[in-house]
Protein backbone atom coordinates (compact mmCIF):
# COMPACT_ATOMS: atom_id res chain seq x y z
CA UNK A 1 0.00 0.00 0.00
CA UNK A 2 1.33 3.64 -1.29
CA UNK A 3 1.17 6.98 -1.08
CA UNK A 4 1.88 9.10 -4.48
CA UNK A 5 3.11 12.41 -3.56
CA UNK A 6 3.03 15.06 -7.02
CA UNK A 7 3.87 18.54 -6.36
CA UNK A 8 6.61 20.70 -5.00
CA UNK A 9 9.47 17.77 -4.26
CA UNK A 10 11.37 20.21 -1.54
CA UNK A 11 8.22 19.95 0.41
CA UNK A 12 7.52 16.89 -0.57
CA UNK A 13 10.87 15.51 1.14
CA UNK A 14 9.80 16.96 4.36
CA UNK A 15 6.67 14.92 3.66
CA UNK A 16 8.76 11.55 3.12
CA UNK A 17 10.24 12.01 6.57
CA UNK A 18 6.80 12.68 8.39
CA UNK A 19 5.76 9.81 6.86
CA UNK A 20 8.76 7.45 7.65
CA UNK A 21 8.55 8.58 11.16
CA UNK A 22 4.66 8.29 11.23
CA UNK A 23 3.80 5.70 9.48
CA UNK A 24 6.36 3.31 8.16
CA UNK A 25 4.10 0.69 7.14
CA UNK A 26 2.65 3.37 4.53
CA UNK A 27 5.17 3.71 1.24
CA UNK A 28 5.62 7.19 0.31
CA UNK A 29 6.31 7.75 -3.34
CA UNK A 30 7.20 11.37 -5.01
CA UNK A 31 5.96 11.27 -8.55
CA UNK A 32 7.28 10.56 -11.59
CA UNK A 33 9.04 7.43 -9.44
CA UNK A 34 5.52 5.67 -8.70
CA UNK A 35 6.89 1.96 -8.69
CA UNK A 36 4.20 -0.68 -8.87
CA UNK A 37 0.89 1.70 -10.06
CA UNK A 38 -1.43 -0.82 -8.66
CA UNK A 39 -0.22 -0.74 -5.07
CA UNK A 40 -0.85 2.96 -5.06
CA UNK A 41 -4.01 3.63 -2.94
CA UNK A 42 -3.83 7.39 -2.27
CA UNK A 43 -2.51 10.15 -4.33
CA UNK A 44 -1.66 13.71 -2.83
CA UNK A 45 -1.44 16.12 -5.72
CA UNK A 46 -2.16 19.76 -6.90
CA UNK A 47 -3.01 18.80 -10.58
CA UNK A 48 -3.50 14.87 -10.69
CA UNK A 49 -3.38 14.74 -14.34
CA UNK A 50 -4.43 11.35 -15.34
CA UNK A 51 -2.81 9.83 -12.69
CA UNK A 52 -6.55 9.36 -11.17
CA UNK A 53 -7.95 7.44 -13.95
CA UNK A 54 -4.48 5.37 -14.85
CA UNK A 55 -4.26 4.16 -11.29
CA UNK A 56 -6.14 1.00 -10.87
CA UNK A 57 -6.45 1.10 -7.18
CA UNK A 58 -6.43 4.66 -6.15
CA UNK A 59 -9.01 4.98 -3.46
CA UNK A 60 -8.39 8.79 -2.78
CA UNK A 61 -7.38 11.95 -4.07
CA UNK A 62 -5.89 14.69 -1.74
CA UNK A 63 -5.48 18.37 -2.75
CA UNK A 64 -1.93 19.60 -1.89
CA UNK A 65 -4.10 22.81 -1.37
CA UNK A 66 -7.26 24.60 0.90
CA UNK A 67 -8.83 24.82 -2.53
CA UNK A 68 -9.97 22.31 -4.91
CA UNK A 69 -10.75 24.94 -8.16
CA UNK A 70 -7.31 24.09 -9.85
CA UNK A 71 -8.67 20.11 -9.97
CA UNK A 72 -10.79 19.05 -13.05
CA UNK A 73 -13.12 16.59 -11.85
CA UNK A 74 -14.15 15.41 -14.45
CA UNK A 75 -11.09 14.12 -14.78
CA UNK A 76 -11.47 12.07 -11.27
CA UNK A 77 -13.72 9.35 -11.26
CA UNK A 78 -16.91 9.72 -9.31
CA UNK A 79 -16.52 6.54 -7.01
CA UNK A 80 -13.37 8.52 -6.26
CA UNK A 81 -13.57 10.61 -2.85
CA UNK A 82 -12.00 14.47 -2.94
CA UNK A 83 -10.01 15.77 0.04
CA UNK A 84 -9.14 19.26 0.84
CA UNK A 85 -6.09 20.35 2.63
CA UNK A 86 -7.38 22.00 6.12
CA UNK A 87 -4.40 21.98 8.47
CA UNK A 88 -3.46 24.69 10.89
CA UNK A 89 -0.74 26.74 8.56
CA UNK A 90 -3.40 27.46 6.56
CA UNK A 91 -5.63 28.66 8.96
CA UNK A 92 -3.11 30.90 10.63
CA UNK A 93 -1.87 32.24 7.63
CA UNK A 94 -5.17 33.35 6.45
CA UNK A 95 -6.40 34.59 10.08
CA UNK A 96 -3.16 36.89 10.21
CA UNK A 97 -3.46 38.36 6.35
CA UNK A 98 -7.12 39.35 6.52
CA UNK A 99 -6.78 40.88 10.18
CA UNK A 100 -3.93 43.21 9.06
CA UNK A 101 -5.60 44.08 5.70
CA UNK A 102 -8.75 45.01 8.31
CA UNK A 103 -7.05 46.90 10.74
CA UNK A 104 -5.20 49.04 8.22
CA UNK A 105 -8.31 50.02 6.64
CA UNK A 106 -9.88 50.80 10.01
CA UNK A 107 -6.61 52.34 11.04
CA UNK A 108 -6.81 54.93 7.48
CA UNK A 109 -3.04 53.49 6.40
CA UNK A 110 -3.87 53.92 3.00
CA UNK A 111 -4.51 57.65 3.42
CA UNK A 112 -1.09 57.98 5.81
CA UNK A 113 0.32 56.59 2.86
CA UNK A 114 -0.79 58.90 0.44
CA UNK A 115 -0.33 61.83 2.56
CA UNK A 116 3.56 60.52 3.24
CA UNK A 117 3.29 60.83 -0.19
CA UNK A 118 3.03 64.06 -0.21
CA UNK A 119 4.58 65.29 3.17
CA UNK A 120 1.31 65.91 4.54
CA UNK A 121 1.44 65.93 8.88
CA UNK A 122 -2.89 65.99 9.19
CA UNK A 123 -4.37 63.58 11.64
CA UNK A 124 -7.58 61.82 10.85
CA UNK A 125 -10.53 61.18 13.58
CA UNK A 126 -9.82 57.72 15.16
CA UNK A 127 -13.07 55.48 14.81
CA UNK A 128 -13.73 52.82 17.58
CA UNK A 129 -13.56 49.79 16.38
CA UNK A 130 -17.11 48.48 16.97
CA UNK A 131 -18.36 51.27 14.80
CA UNK A 132 -16.63 49.55 11.73
CA UNK A 133 -18.89 46.89 9.88
CA UNK A 134 -17.26 43.89 8.79
CA UNK A 135 -18.69 41.11 6.54
CA UNK A 136 -17.12 38.11 5.39
CA UNK A 137 -18.42 36.03 2.28
CA UNK A 138 -17.94 32.26 3.20
CA UNK A 139 -18.10 31.21 6.35
CA UNK A 140 -15.84 27.84 6.06
CA UNK A 141 -12.77 27.01 8.08
CA UNK A 142 -11.08 30.11 7.10
CA UNK A 143 -14.01 32.96 7.56
CA UNK A 144 -15.03 30.99 10.48
CA UNK A 145 -11.72 31.78 12.18
CA UNK A 146 -11.29 35.32 10.45
CA UNK A 147 -14.09 36.29 12.27
CA UNK A 148 -13.34 34.64 15.50
CA UNK A 149 -9.93 36.98 15.60
CA UNK A 150 -11.81 39.81 14.21
CA UNK A 151 -14.35 40.04 16.93
CA UNK A 152 -11.54 40.44 19.60
CA UNK A 153 -10.62 43.47 18.62
CA UNK A 154 -14.12 44.80 18.67
CA UNK A 155 -15.14 44.65 15.14
CA UNK A 156 -19.36 44.67 15.07
CA UNK A 157 -19.20 41.16 12.60
CA UNK A 158 -21.26 39.51 9.66
CA UNK A 159 -21.12 36.58 7.42
CA UNK A 160 -22.66 35.29 4.37
CA UNK A 161 -22.70 31.50 3.04
CA UNK A 162 -25.17 29.80 0.88
CA UNK A 163 -26.48 27.70 3.89
CA UNK A 164 -27.38 28.96 6.87
CA UNK A 165 -24.49 28.78 9.57
CA UNK A 166 -24.66 30.24 13.43
CA UNK A 167 -21.40 31.71 15.07
CA UNK A 168 -21.28 33.58 18.53
CA UNK A 169 -21.21 37.25 18.40
CA UNK A 170 -21.51 37.13 14.26
CA UNK A 171 -25.09 37.89 12.47
CA UNK A 172 -25.20 35.36 9.66
CA UNK A 173 -26.70 35.68 6.27
CA UNK A 174 -28.12 33.03 4.39
CA UNK A 175 -28.32 32.48 -0.09
CA UNK A 176 -28.91 35.35 -2.37
CA UNK A 177 -31.97 36.39 -0.89
CA UNK A 178 -30.61 37.94 2.08
CA UNK A 179 -26.57 38.65 -0.10
CA UNK A 180 -28.13 42.95 -0.25
CA UNK A 181 -28.98 43.26 3.45
CA UNK A 182 -25.53 41.58 4.17
CA UNK A 183 -23.72 43.70 1.28
CA UNK A 184 -25.57 46.96 2.90
CA UNK A 185 -23.98 46.75 6.41
CA UNK A 186 -20.63 46.10 5.07
CA UNK A 187 -18.00 48.67 5.67
CA UNK A 188 -14.94 46.18 5.21
CA UNK A 189 -16.39 43.30 2.84
CA UNK A 190 -13.68 40.30 2.92
CA UNK A 191 -14.71 37.53 0.27
CA UNK A 192 -12.96 34.01 1.13
CA UNK A 193 -15.34 31.96 -1.09
CA UNK A 194 -14.46 28.88 -3.15
CA UNK A 195 -14.42 29.37 -6.40
CA UNK A 196 -17.19 27.83 -8.08
CA UNK A 197 -19.97 28.83 -11.27
CA UNK A 198 -22.13 30.76 -8.37
CA UNK A 199 -19.40 32.96 -7.16
CA UNK A 200 -17.40 33.06 -10.38
CA UNK A 201 -18.00 36.72 -11.14
CA UNK A 202 -19.58 37.39 -8.11
CA UNK A 203 -17.51 40.72 -7.18
CA UNK A 204 -18.87 42.86 -9.97
CA UNK A 205 -20.49 46.12 -10.23
CA UNK A 206 -23.71 45.02 -8.64
CA UNK A 207 -22.15 44.27 -4.98
CA UNK A 208 -20.01 47.25 -5.57
CA UNK A 209 -22.92 49.12 -5.62
CA UNK A 210 -25.26 47.50 -3.01
CA UNK A 211 -22.23 48.67 0.10
CA UNK A 212 -22.10 51.65 1.44
CA UNK A 213 -20.24 54.12 -0.13
CA UNK A 214 -16.74 54.39 1.09
CA UNK A 215 -16.57 50.92 1.70
CA UNK A 216 -13.42 48.64 1.44
CA UNK A 217 -12.59 45.20 0.04
CA UNK A 218 -10.00 42.61 1.37
CA UNK A 219 -10.05 39.84 -1.42
CA UNK A 220 -8.26 36.60 -0.79
CA UNK A 221 -10.82 34.19 -2.84
CA UNK A 222 -9.89 33.30 -6.31
CA UNK A 223 -8.89 35.70 -8.91
CA UNK A 224 -11.91 34.29 -10.80
CA UNK A 225 -14.27 36.30 -8.50
CA UNK A 226 -13.04 39.63 -9.40
CA UNK A 227 -14.13 42.26 -12.10
CA UNK A 228 -11.02 44.41 -11.40
CA UNK A 229 -12.52 46.24 -14.41
CA UNK A 230 -15.45 47.24 -12.17
CA UNK A 231 -13.78 47.41 -9.20
CA UNK A 232 -11.88 50.30 -10.63
CA UNK A 233 -14.53 52.29 -11.91
CA UNK A 234 -16.32 51.74 -8.38
CA UNK A 235 -12.85 53.41 -6.72
CA UNK A 236 -12.90 55.87 -9.48
CA UNK A 237 -16.26 56.86 -8.40
CA UNK A 238 -15.73 57.38 -5.14
CA UNK A 239 -17.89 54.46 -3.84
CA UNK A 240 -15.26 51.98 -2.74
CA UNK A 241 -12.59 54.11 -1.07
CA UNK A 242 -9.57 50.93 -1.01
CA UNK A 243 -9.02 47.21 -1.36
CA UNK A 244 -6.25 44.67 -0.71
CA UNK A 245 -6.22 42.09 -3.20
CA UNK A 246 -3.80 38.80 -2.92
CA UNK A 247 -5.87 36.75 -6.12
CA UNK A 248 -5.73 37.98 -9.30
CA UNK A 249 -7.38 36.57 -12.83
CA UNK A 250 -4.60 35.99 -14.15
CA UNK A 251 -1.86 35.34 -11.93
CA UNK A 252 0.84 36.91 -12.34
CA UNK A 253 -1.13 40.07 -13.30
CA UNK A 254 -0.05 41.30 -16.21
CA UNK A 255 2.70 44.78 -16.35
CA UNK A 256 0.34 46.99 -17.69
CA UNK A 257 -2.68 46.46 -15.06
CA UNK A 258 -4.62 49.41 -13.76
CA UNK A 259 -4.57 47.75 -10.75
CA UNK A 260 -0.62 48.16 -10.73
CA UNK A 261 -1.51 52.30 -10.33
CA UNK A 262 -4.52 52.61 -8.46
CA UNK A 263 -3.22 54.61 -5.29
CA UNK A 264 -5.71 53.01 -2.39
CA UNK A 265 -5.17 49.40 -4.00
CA UNK A 266 -2.33 47.16 -2.53
CA UNK A 267 -1.56 44.17 -4.25
CA UNK A 268 0.01 40.39 -2.73
CA UNK A 269 1.23 37.44 -4.91
CA UNK A 270 -0.91 35.07 -3.70
CA UNK A 271 0.39 34.53 -0.52
CA UNK A 272 -2.23 35.07 1.94
CA UNK A 273 -1.61 31.72 3.70
CA UNK A 274 0.47 28.52 2.36
CA UNK A 275 0.95 24.98 3.84
CA UNK A 276 3.03 24.17 6.07
CA UNK A 277 4.74 21.14 5.02
CA UNK A 278 5.18 18.93 8.60
CA UNK A 279 1.43 19.79 9.37
CA UNK A 280 -0.09 19.04 5.92
CA UNK A 281 1.60 16.01 5.77
CA UNK A 282 0.12 15.28 9.35
CA UNK A 283 -3.78 16.41 8.38
CA UNK A 284 -3.07 13.69 5.11
CA UNK A 285 -2.16 11.21 8.01
CA UNK A 286 -4.64 11.86 10.31
CA UNK A 287 -7.11 11.15 6.99
CA UNK A 288 -5.40 8.31 6.39
CA UNK A 289 -6.30 6.83 9.70
CA UNK A 290 -9.51 7.61 9.65
CA UNK A 291 -10.06 6.34 5.76
CA UNK A 292 -8.78 3.10 7.17
CA UNK A 293 -10.89 2.73 10.13
CA UNK A 294 -13.96 3.71 7.85
CA UNK A 295 -14.37 7.16 9.42
CA UNK A 296 -15.27 10.31 7.16
CA UNK A 297 -12.29 12.16 6.37
CA UNK A 298 -11.53 15.77 7.23
CA UNK A 299 -12.39 18.46 4.32
CA UNK A 300 -13.77 15.61 1.90
CA UNK A 301 -15.81 17.93 -0.76
CA UNK A 302 -19.02 17.79 -1.84
CA UNK A 303 -18.79 17.41 -5.84
CA UNK A 304 -22.07 18.62 -5.96
CA UNK A 305 -21.35 21.82 -4.72
CA UNK A 306 -17.74 21.83 -6.13
CA UNK A 307 -16.26 22.51 -2.53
Amino acid sequence: MAVLYKSDPVRGAIWAERFAQRAPDMAFRMWPDIGDPAAIRYLVAWQPDDLAVTLPNLEVVFSIGAGVDQLDLTRIPAHLPVVRMIEPGIVDGMVEYVTEAVLAIHRDLFDYALQQQARVWKPMPLRPAVSRRVGVLGLGLLGTAVLQRLRLFGFTCAGWSRSRRDIEGVECFAGDTALDAFLARTDVLVCLLPLTDATRGLLARHVFAGLPKGASIVHVGRGQQLAASDLLDAMDAGHIHSAVIDVTDPEPLPFDHRLWIQPRVRITPHIASATCAVTAADAVLENLRRHRAGKPMIGEIDRARGY
